[in-house]
């Protein structure tokens, strides 16, 4: 039996080859806007408590029901959530009506996490190592009227009245896990986010419907990174996706702007020079600080509006609130956020935009890469050119609308040192900034979030685990190594006093006097704590230091 051979022949003429592409690539488009259909229909399916609950959630709010802003925001119905505003309204008139028993009777109370959780050990090592277990959250399952949003995997929440995912705490922590080994953990961490970028188009400031409108410092990128150290580069190919949807949400818009316009997270200069700020969607108090953003509103005398913007993108910066916000650098009523390009900020997108020039090339895209490559060299020198200050020798933000630079000096200036290209300038600069570093920010326990204290959280005296970590980056990578390792010295110290003194690691430390807790804020200390948590062990094992010496 003879087999007959045909010669292989294109299965379309060349003609009907060109409207293959063509219905091809509208095939494509269609399936893309359908991608953003679904994130947008995603986030318009989100309500936050104001607005399931309406007039009662204000009531609970005003009239302080709890102590702290946060709690009702993260109640949970007992029965559906529109019968009990119906019941509400129908009820909240009648004599003898006690608005704390109508929440009680309606809502439970987010459960009280494991406080006060004190190790029998002495060793702070270990303490850390047994936290995971304590902090570690399970996949959370959708309820109706809660504000949680579902995760599919597991996570670890930063302690405290912090009961969920944080964005920007997550990276940090995750400096400790790779210590502890917990491998597993930080997938589920890197795909936790991948999947909120990919259901909301964006990763929130953390998994809560208040938390929707904004999002937090871009560390998804350096996760990403963290991961392939681990398991290889083909991660970056594995979230390329994630990523460049990441950076859309932050570039939204850059392509419409004319110079001197600005429009959510992206401002135009007049040069045509394209920078990032922080934005919020929203203009109402923040449901989780809602009296306090209302009496910060009324006492400003401003536009009610602009003002609960303002403190809406204060909150994504992860800095709220500093006096680095403030125009008269005193007072949370002069804050002005939105008019900042954010040095910090620009720096993380020169981060996501080296990763996703990375993942393009690893995916042999060399076009696609060398495109971002020219945007990530036009970022640097726009840094360069708009955030280094020549009169304090730093890096501070640039003030868009009032065209000058932030003489507030703080550790967001020392990130184009982790992030930006290596060069003989970045370290003259770097070394040029050490003199600044020591003089307005190095105290005995490490460095201030400000020089300045004005009873915010984000000012002197506190230390932020965050700020350590990237001050001592900065300073390791561009030759500034003896300072690097002073101030891990200083950091650690201050870390282990506390917890021989207490059992605790906390949120933030007083490193002016380091026998004082920190303080300031709209809540008292938290401890915990994921972020302080992962940068001690980091510290602890990068410099070999030991804790208990």
């Amino acid at each position: 039996m003879k087999t007959s051979y045909r010669p292989l022949q294109l299965p379309l003429p060349i003609a009907h080859f060109s409207l293959y592409i063509r219905f091809m690539k509208k095939f494509v488009s269609l399936l893309l806007a359908l991608v953003v259909a679904f994130t947008i229909s995603a986030q318009q399916q989100v309500k936050t408590p104001a607005e399931i609950y309406g007039g009662l959630f204000t009531d609970v709010q005003m009239h302080a029901v709890f102590p702290d802003s946060k709690t009702f925001p993260d109640c949970v119905p007992k029965r559906d959530p529109t019968e009990i505003v119906k019941d509400y309204v129908a009820m909240k008139k009648n004599p003898g009506f006690k608005l704390e028993e109508f929440v009680n009777a309606n809502f439970d109370l987010p459960k009280t996490p494991q406080l006060n959780y004190i190790t029998q050990e002495k060793d702070v090592v270990m303490h850390i190592k047994n936290l995971w277990n304590v902090l570690r959250r399970e996949p959370d399952a959708p309820v109706n009227g809660s504000s949680l949003l579902g995760l599919p995997h597991p996570y670890i929440a930063p302690g405290g009245r912090f009961r969920e995912v944080y964005y920007w705490d997550s990276y940090f922590t995750m400096l400790g896990l790779k210590e502890s080994g917990e491998v597993p953990m930080i997938q589920n961490i890197v795909d936790n986010f991948a999947y909120l970028i990919n259901t909301y188009g964006h990763i929130p400031n953390g998994n809560r419907s208040y938390y929707i409108s904004r999002s937090q410092p871009p560390f998804f990128s350096l996760m990403v990174e963290l991961l392939a150290t681990i398991q290889g580069d083909d991660v970056y190919k594995t979230y390329l996706p994630a990523l460049e949807k990441e950076y859309g949400f932050w570039m939204e818009g850059a392509e419409k702007l004319k110079p001197g316009q600005a429009y959510r997270r992206v401002v135009k200069l007049k040069d045509g020079t394209v920078l990032n700020r922080y934005w919020d969607d929203a203009t109402t108090p923040r449901p989780e600080g809602f009296k306090e953003d209302v009496a910060v509103a009324e006492r400003s005398g401003r536009n009610k509006e602009e003002m609960y913007r303002n403190l809406r993108a204060g909150a994504e910066s992860g800095i709220d609130f500093s006096n680095r916000w403030f125009s008269d650098q005193k007072n949370i009523t002069t804050i002005e956020v939105i008019n900042f390009i954010p040095v910090d900020l620009n720096a993380l997108m020169v981060h996501l935009q080296q990763m996703i020039a990375k993942g393009r090339k690893m995916q042999s895209d060399e076009k696609g890469a060398n495109q971002m490559m020219n945007k990530i060299a036009k970022r640097e020198a726009a840094i360069d050119k708009y955030c280094w200050n020549k009169q304090l020798n730093y890096y501070t933000d640039y003030n868009f609308k009032k065209l000058k630079q932030n003489p507030v000096a703080t550790p967001a200036g020392m990130y184009p040192f982790c992030m930006m290209k290596k060069t003989s300038s970045l370290n003259q600069k770097c070394a040029l900034a050490v003199s600044t570093l020591k003089k307005k920010l190095l105290q005995p326990g490490g460095v201030t979030a400000t020089e300045k204290n004005t009873n915010q959280q984000w000012d002197a005296p506190n230390g932020w685990a965050p700020l350590e970590w990237m001050t001592i980056w900065g300073l390791d990578r561009c030759g500034q190594q003896t300072l690097a390792r002073d101030i891990a010295q200083r950091w650690v110290k201050l870390n282990a006093d506390v917890f021989t003194r207490t059992g605790k690691l906390m949120e933030k430390y007083n490193v002016v006097d380091t026998h004082l807790d920190a303080g300031g804020g709209e809540y008292p200390g938290q401890d915990g704590f994921g972020w302080s948590n992962g940068v001690l062990l980091a510290l602890i094992n990068k410099y070999q230091i030991h804790p208990n010496d």
